[in-house]
């Protein structure tokens, strides 16, 4: 008797099938949906990164592919804003996603939140490991590489933006800034480059500011300490716990909304802009609204 042969990993997404192999599938193993476009030079660079990986998941996730130009409707649905924009269903709904023609290694990292790799042999690790090696290096190395790469590669100015997100993440704010500025027009106007602006506008909040540890003594010491807790958030959503950052702005703008013109306000929208966790994106949006309205 014949096996079944088994689904795609990487198949085209339509309104006809769209609830029985990405909602109903979902239920069984996730699917990352990438909504795309022939005329977006992102998608361009992104498209091939997310083939790779589903292959080399093999089968611990399904790639769906969403032309946004023919399948208005499903793009619609997600509130697709800027292409490309990636979002993950699983049990039957959208779990998490992302803005952007994100690295190699940061995808692994949006992956690896949500899913195991099938690997022979048992050493997910290893493999993950052996295949990227982008996933372990610090931003300064990730510099280094990708100035490499982009002299060696003239014919593909998407990797300026990469080289801007990790200078940013190495702390060189100037020289992430800067790399945005030569950026073609096309990648100007790019979603990830709105996205890394808006990050440079927070980390210029920062110059001069207080540490974690004493901002958060200060914030003990007296809780309607605004200019505290303003800082206070900041470094927590450019550091390695945006949520509790956005604790901060939260809470300054339920109890003091008026605070600096409504800095509040204005740093909540800026977070927005900058996260790639739709999930924490959205609850913060609503818990926003509830305050507001």
């Amino acid at each position: 008797m014949e096996l079944p042969t088994p689904p795609a990993r990487v198949f085209d997404v339509t309104e006809e099938n769209f609830e029985t192999d990405v909602i109903e599938a979902s239920l069984d193993t996730p699917i990352v949906l990438d909504f795309w476009a022939e005329w977006c030079g992102p998608c361009k660079a992104l498209g091939p990164i997310l083939d790779k990986l589903a292959e080399t998941y093999q089968g611990a996730f399904r790639l769906g592919k969403i032309d946004v130009d023919s399948q208005k409707s499903l793009a619609q649905a997600f509130g697709i804003r800027s292409i490309p924009t990636v979002m993950l269903v699983s049990g039957g709904k959208p779990v998490d996603g992302f803005a952007g023609a994100l690295p190699e290694g940061q995808i692994r990292e949006f992956l690896g939140r949500h899913i195991t790799p099938v690997v022979a042999g048992g050493d997910a690790d290893a493999a993950t490991a052996d295949e990227s090696p982008e996933t372990s290096e610090s931003p300064e190395r990730a510099v280094e590489r990708l100035r490499r790469e982009i002299d060696a590669n003239a014919d593909r100015p998407e990797l300026r933006l990469d080289l801007a997100a990790a200078l940013l993440q190495s702390g060189q704010t100037d020289a992430a800034e800067q790399a945005l500025s030569a950026l073609p027009a096309n990648l100007a106007a790019d979603a990830r480059a709105d996205t890394l602006r808006a990050r440079i506008e927070l980390a210029r909040t920062l110059d001069g500011a207080p540490d974690i540890d004493t901002l958060q003594q200060r914030v003990q010491a007296g809780p309607d300490d605004w200019e505290a807790r303003d800082l206070l958030g900041v470094r927590l959503l450019m550091g390695s716990d945006p949520g509790a950052g956005i604790e901060q702005f939260l809470y300054v703008l339920q109890h003091a909304p008026q605070w600096q013109d409504g800095r509040a306000r204005k740093r909540l929208l800026a977070s927005f802009a900058t996260l790639d966790d739709a999930a924490l994106v959205s609850a913060s949006r609503r818990r926003m609204a509830s305050l507001l309205f």
